[in-house]
């Protein structure tokens, strides 16, 4: 089928239904919602056997939806009605929660139901439940809905007469819902008030006396039912995080967002003032027993070591690639042959911190010092000689971080994880992170070939099937997150007990010593970064225009023609 997706943006559930759905046999095409004259356009243009609108925040207008059968993917169980689907799910403490794929009619979120699938609700921030459960869900249930329409003999079931609807009709969450009553909430409702509101819009709240929009919360376990602090009160400063007293315990509170402003660490949107909190550092990199937040965690287990980190949204600052750097060459001196960096569990890696770059005085100085912090990272992880490396990716990964999971000796991913090995699209930047010597050593080419332009070129993301079919992954591992955990550690040990392991890191070596004397890594960076140099202080601006227009959410005004392919030129709706 000719298939439109009709979405307010191209996020993770829109890349992977269209990747799903293309994996299907269907022809795809993508059109942002920007109005209803543009909406109609793209039906006019493409003429579409089915419009599938995985995210919207407006109703498809009636021109459309008369004529044209429109999927409604709605992040709620059967009956849930309203824009606010997720967040009070979470709020409220629901245990299970789940998709309805529903048919656009006049009244919102009440067509008859074509498919619908639950999921357990565990205790996490908003995002992180869109990316994973919701995005499985909405994945199974689209693709049901999608054969149940192409067999033209299933008769949806009216939302009256769904004897599963549990769900009811729920206003717009507004900040009064979600304000925090420090004196009397515990930790665990402050936590869920949150983590209800993460990734967009926050909590209304103050830090250092001052209004913002607090987000990424993480409890503090060492401090349950101690401290004398006043609750609401902060405590202490950690990395980029504050403590914040609840009534019971305590939180780290890690981005914050102020009037007039992007969200942004708690250590830069109130720079003056965090330097004046003390400090609660950790003793080392081991993970520590005790609930807590920590960004960089390191583990061992059957002779295999786990270095993981957490950071917020996958955006790498200078300072965290300089971190992460440290710990990398701290764990490589353990006593183990087999080192697994296991990243995030939302998001590996998505490369610099644009959001940073923003915030600093020069942006274009500080887009320099970021790429070239993660050139080091990625210089210290290609140089380990004396461990099998491994990239586990639970998370989804963009740019320059899958070119750092590429500088391992081998990346697994989990399946239903998206990779987006591309940069053109952050202002045409041209990349590093030694993509030019990483990508065509691993697709087979001698240099920078058509297997790898081809990657680069592609502005579409891989599913984790495909980049493991094409050479840019090593394995596509279990979809369930506490399978792969264990399916990764069980591969981790039997490379680790390996009777050939010496053998296998010898010839590890050696193939880096050939490497290096064909062409030196240093050469690598320097013709990468003389491109970089130029998207950064050259005359076009392209990276610093779109790098603002992202990190203010500003809205889009087009759908990029390699979405829209319904607005190539000469493109015909095929006889």
């Amino acid at each position: 089928m000719r298939i439109l997706l009709l979405t307010h943006a191209f996020n993770s559930l829109t890349q992977r239904l269209g990747a799903e759905l293309q994996r299907c046999g269907h022809e795809i095409s993508i059109e942002f919602d920007i109005a209803d004259s543009v909406a109609e356009e793209a039906v006019a243009l493409f003429k579409p056997e089915l419009i599938v609108a995985p995210y919207l925040r407006r109703a498809i207008p009636e021109s459309i939806w008369r004529h044209t059968v429109c999927f409604i993917v709605h992040p709620g169980i059967v009956g849930d009605r309203g824009p606010s689907a997720l967040d009070w799910a979470i709020q409220n403490g629901e245990a299970e929660w789940g998709v309805t794929v529903l048919q656009a009619e006049a009244e919102m979120d009440a067509g008859p139901v074509w498919s619908s699938a639950v999921f357990p609700l565990r205790a996490a921030k908003k995002s992180s439940i869109y990316r994973n459960e919701v995005t499985q869900a909405a994945t199974a249930a689209v693709l049901q809905a999608g054969e149940r329409f192409a067999g033209g003999d299933f008769a949806p079931t009216p939302l009256a007469a769904c004897t599963e609807a549990r769900g009811q009709r729920r206003p717009l969450i507004k900040q009064s819902d979600r304000a925090i009553d420090w004196q009397h909430d515990d930790t665990a409702t402050v936590l869920q008030k949150i983590n209800a509101a993460d990734g967009f819009p926050g909590v209304s709240d103050s830090l250092f006396a001052q209004p913002c929009h607090i987000f990424d919360a993480w409890p503090e376990g060492a401090l349950i039912g101690n401290g004398a602090a006043e609750p609401g009160s902060l405590m202490a400063r950690r990395e980029t995080a504050v403590l914040k007293k609840t009534k019971d315990g305590a939180l780290w509170i890690g981005h914050a967002k102020r009037a007039g402003n992007f969200k942004l660490p708690v250590a830069l949107a109130f720079a003056d003032e965090f330097a004046s909190l003390p400090e609660m550092p950790l003793a080392s990199w081991w993970r520590v027993a005790e609930e807590s937040w920590q960004d960089i965690a390191y583990e061992e287990a059957d002779g295999v070591g786990f270095l993981q980190f957490e950071f917020y949204n996958g955006a790498m600052s200078s300072a965290q690639c300089q971190r992460l750097r440290s710990a990398l060459a701290w764990a490589k001196q353990r006593p183990v042959k087999v080192l697994v960096l296991s990243g995030g569990e939302d998001f590996w890696s998505n490369g610099i911190h644009l959001n940073v770059i923003e915030a600093a005085e020069s942006p274009a100085d500080e887009s320099w010092n970021n790429i070239n912090a993660m050139n080091d990272l990625a210089r210290e992880l290609i140089d380990t000689g004396a461990q099998i490396t491994i990239a586990a990716l639970a998370g989804n990964a963009g740019a320059g971080g899958c070119f750092l999971a590429r500088a391992a000796d081998q990346v697994w991913l989990r399946e239903g994880v998206l990779l987006n090995p591309h940069y053109k699209n952050m202002g045409n930047l041209y990349g590093s992170e030694y993509w030019t010597y990483l990508l065509p050593r691993c697709l087979g080419e001698q240099g920078v070939g058509e297997k790898s332009r081809a990657i680069m070129r592609n502005r579409q993301p891989l599913t984790a099937r495909q980049a493991a079919d094409g050479g840019f992954a090593d394995v596509c591992l279990a979809a369930e997150r506490q399978a792969f955990r264990v399916d990764v550690a069980r591969r981790a040990a039997e490379i680790a007990a390996a009777s050939d392991l010496f053998e296998q890191l010898a010839a590890k070596r050696e193939r880096r010593v050939r490497d290096e004397a064909t062409k030196p890594l240093a050469e690598y960076r320097q013709e990468e970064l003389s491109h970089m140099r130029r998207n950064f202080y050259g005359f076009d601006p392209s990276y610093h225009v779109a790098r603002h227009h992202f990190v203010n959410k500003s809205p889009a005004s087009w759908t990029p023609r390699h979405l829209a392919r319904h607005r190539d030129i000469g493109w015909k709706v095929p006889e």
